[in-house]
Order: structure tokens, then sequence, then C-alpha cells
């Protein structure tokens, strides 16, 4: 949850309805529920995660992932792995980065808020992320909007 660390979860209200496992919802819930989360709209689902448990991502991701194909969405997430076995499977996904983006294209933040947000995941999250991304989500906010 990059976005929180960043006082930035209200961005997520940019997509029309969220889906989260109960799965990743017991790992939030774990670690502390982050300010905001209340703010935001979404739908808990109910998922066999065991089942769907997927090579070596975790439980969670593994759900998540599941729910992403089933209901032909787009998945959220900034984990590598994760990421890569949804795009081989088909599926749309984005990161934090994508979700500035994608509220910079909306109009809910200007380039320069955007590109401030950006820049605060790198400095002040725990999202391993290069010089090179970031500076590639920016230059994408001119394509954005």
């Amino acid at each position: 949850m990059h976005l929180a660390e960043i006082d930035s979860l209200g961005l997520l209200s940019v997509f029309d309805g969220l889906l989260v496992p109960e799965t990743v919802y017991a790992e939030i819930e774990a670690g502390g529920v982050p300010p905001g989360l209340a703010d935001v709209s979404y739908e808990l689902v109910e998922t066999d995660a065991e089942e769907k448990k997927t090579g070596d991502l975790d439980v969670g991701e593994s759900a998540a992932i599941s729910i992403a194909r089933e209901r032909k969405v787009t998945l959220l997430t900034d984990d590598l792995a994760a990421r890569e076995s949804a795009a081989d499977a088909g599926i749309e996904v984005h990161g934090s980065i994508g979700v500035i983006a994608l509220a910079h294209g909306r109009g809910r933040l200007d380039a320069d808020e955007a590109a401030t947000q950006m820049r605060a995941l790198q400095r002040e999250t725990s999202l391993f992320t290069t010089d090179a991304v970031i500076e590639r989500g920016i230059e994408l906010l001119d394509e954005t909007r």
C-alpha cells in the first residue's frame, strides 16, 4: 500500500469499483489498516485462497490475480512477480505510478502534483523503483491528459 505511505489512497477513487480479496484485506488488517482506507469505496470478495495459489506468489497476490482474471478487471499491485504473472495471463496491471498517472489523466491531479507524488513514492515509501521508472512515469503524464 505504497499510496498509503504518501497519504494518497484517495486516488484509488479514480476506479469505478475496487475489489479486494478477503485474504488481502486480512493481510492489511494484520499490518494495521492505513488511514484513508475508510474513505475508499471497495467490495470484499471471497475466494478459495489456497486453491488459487500460483507459483511463488503469496495467497493474497494469487487471489487478486484470480479475481482480476475472472472479473476481467485491472489488477493493482506494485509487486513485480505478481505484475509479471498477471501480464503473462493477459491481465491489465497498474502499480502506484500508474494510479497517479490515471488520476492526472482524469483531472484529479495537475502534472506538477502528479510528478511530486511519483517522486515521493521513490523517496518516502518502501517501494523500490529506479530513477528511470519514475522519470518514465512523469513522461507519461503528457500522454494521459
